[in-house]
């Protein structure tokens, strides 16, 4: 089972239509994919059509320290999406008090990747949509994950937000075992806009190294398949947003084989 976090330390720049798209194309090609919303504002959730403020089970349960985390457990909180290749663990609003919770708490960055081992046989890919703050929530992401995916929105200040992301990778690695490897994908690209073709021009220029394949442009299609609660690739497999996912996907299973 290979693992995947979706995570920037800034909000907007496309990280829930990554793990969306990424886990539509997946399925679209037989592979059993679980999505796990740690985003207190739950738009993965909502993308699903769960309401995070009405259900009584989400990622939080994992986190409570009278709870016994167990495959028991985990069968509560695994809910089916309009996919049938795709389970989601939802959020909900309730996890925004986590931060304050954890204070204290032992062991609390690790509650996610051990309820993943628990589900290792039964998906082939997890993907893990982070939120956009440094805490427990986006620890437990980068500690459970195989390899990151960096959203960066082609604009100036996606930039400032993408270096503070690589000093968290950085604080990351000293205490990881292995090192966390980590692509970078350049979103809401528009090629008429200066800013933005000199925007992804300098993400070559710095970070050649960890770019993705393809650039995601801005894609009307995302906001109509958000709307009907179904994939990308489900609403519009030939639009330009999906085949530059298509393309980062090779890219990812390219790596992976190196």
């Amino acid at each position: 089972m290979q693992v995947w976090a979706v995570a920037n330390q800034k909000g907007g720049v496309g990280k829930t239509t990554t793990t969306v798209a990424l886990a539509g194309l997946l399925a679209d090609a037989g592979q059993r994919v679980l999505v796990v919303d740690l985003d207190p504002h739950g738009s993965m959730t909502s993308y699903f059509r769960y309401d995070p403020d009405e259900l009584e089970h989400s990622v939080y349960d994992l986190f409570q320290p009278d709870s016994e985390l167990d495959m028991k457990m985990v069968e509560l909180l695994l809910m089916p999406t309009s996919n049938p290749q795709i389970d989601i663990i939802p959020a909900t609003t309730s996890i925004a008090t986590l931060e304050r919770k954890a204070v204290g708490q032992e062991g609390m960055g690790l509650q996610i990747a051990k309820a993943l081992r628990l589900v290792k046989d039964r998906y082939d890919y997890v993907v893990i949509d982070s939120p956009p703050v440094l805490g427990v929530l986006m620890i437990n992401a980068l500690a459970a994950c195989g390899h990151l995916l960096v959203p960066v929105q082609t604009e100036f200040l996606a930039l400032k937000g993408l270096e503070r992301m690589l000093r968290t990778i950085k604080m990351i690695n000293r205490a990881r075992k292995r090192q966390l490897t980590y692509t970078l994908i350049p979103t809401f690209y528009d090629r008429t806009i200066p800013a933005s073709v000199n925007c992804l021009r300098e993400l070559h220029q710095r970070f050649a190294e960890n770019m993705s394949t393809a650039v995601v442009p801005v894609d009307s299609k995302f906001i109509t398949a958000s709307a009907q609660g179904i994939t990308p690739s489900e609403m519009d497999l030939s639009s330009p947003g999906v085949q530059a996912y298509i393309r980062i996907l090779r890219g990812l299973a390219e790596r992976g084989r190196r």
